[in-house]
């Protein structure tokens, strides 16, 4: 069991928890930046945690619903209010509902988690603040303790697996939902480097061209909300063209953008691509959630084999377009 100490403070209205784990802090803080691995961890044994959005900057949000042993869904959302990566960040922890807003019936909390090395690992220290007694009883009332106590012990596993989210691992989708799917992969190259190499003309038509064989005739990228982009590519012996086009929703450079995705000539309802780009060990970590109109559109896409030709392009990525991070 990882944690050494839980105390509560009724007087400052807080409680502060802190765990140890035999592991360096750089890899205990990467089970909270990537997503997929905060998901095997955030939230009580037999409640799995689903992450639609991780998007660990100031001013970023992270979305998340767990799944109970009956099928209930409660959401829950984090707010960032300062990142010192490697070392601490703080958020405003609340729950949401079914479409994603904050639940006003029921109360936030800020929590602060600092990291630090020890003389056998790491640990991570998580205070909560609350804004009364009556909330700080009214969590605690409701298992706060018990699925922080729970949530922890299922770190050790999650920060031993040192193979599942390595630098080396080729692109993975997850499905999320029945429109949403996952796309993530560690890109060994800065956040900028990435983010400038998903911008630039040049850069793009070097290495965003999925299988070999293909080229980038039209690369048309986008630079601001509102604006549009157009992406064309075609053989080399000039069959096989095809094309997307969207617009720009949201813009947070280096970090995040969101854009809607159409290909050309065809009808019906964009998909929408959310781009997040985190700092971790190796590199950063490229991960695309995109959402469909149906499942009957996300299947038929996955089918098309989107996530190798993806691969194929990082790949080339990291080969032709960056320098070691």
């Amino acid at each position: 069991m990882p944690i050494t100490a839980v105390e509560k403070d009724l007087d400052a209205l807080t409680m502060t928890v802190v765990a140890d784990f035999p592991v360096p802090v750089r890899r205990l803080w990467d089970a909270y930046a990537d997503p997929r691995q905060l998901e095997k961890f955030w939230g009580p044994e037999g409640w799995p945690a689903t992450f639609t959005r991780h998007d660990m900057a100031v001013g970023g949000r992270s979305q998340y619903v767990m799944t109970g042993p009956d099928g209930e869904t409660p959401g829950g959302y984090w707010e960032f209010l300062a990142v010192d990566e490697g070392r601490s960040f703080e958020v405003r922890d609340g729950f949401a509902r079914p479409d994603g807003s904050p639940d006003p019936d029921l109360p936030a909390t800020r929590m602060v988690y600092t990291f630090e090395e020890t003389g056998t690992g790491a640990r991570v220290t998580t205070t909560s603040y609350f804004g009364s007694l009556t909330e700080l009883e009214q969590l605690l009332s409701m298992g706060m303790e018990e699925g922080l106590r729970s949530a922890m012990s299922q770190i050790d596993a999650v920060v031993a697996d040192l193979t599942s989210f390595a630098a080396d691992r080729r692109a993975e989708s997850q499905v999320l939902s029945d429109t949403q799917v996952r796309i993530s992969r560690v890109v060994r190259g800065t956040v900028e480097q990435v983010w400038d190499a998903h911008h630039d003309a040049d850069l793009m038509r070097r290495w965003m061209l999925g299988p070999d064989g293909w080229t980038m005739p039209v690369c048309e990228p986008a630079t601001a909300v509102g604006d549009s982009y157009r992406n064309e590519w075609e053989q080399e012996n000039g069959e096989g063209r095809f094309g997307f086009t969207g617009e720009v929703l949201e813009w947070d450079p280096p970090r995040r953008e969101v854009t809607t995705e159409r290909m050309i000539g065809m009808e019906g309802p964009a998909a929408v691509n959310e781009m997040t780009l985190t700092p971790v060990d190796g590199g950063t970590l490229l991960t695309v959630v995109v959402t469909y109109p149906d499942a009957e559109t996300r299947d038929s896409v996955l089918a098309t084999g989107m996530v190798d030709g993806m691969e194929a392009s990082y790949a080339r990525l990291e080969a032709v377009a960056l320098t070691p991070a």
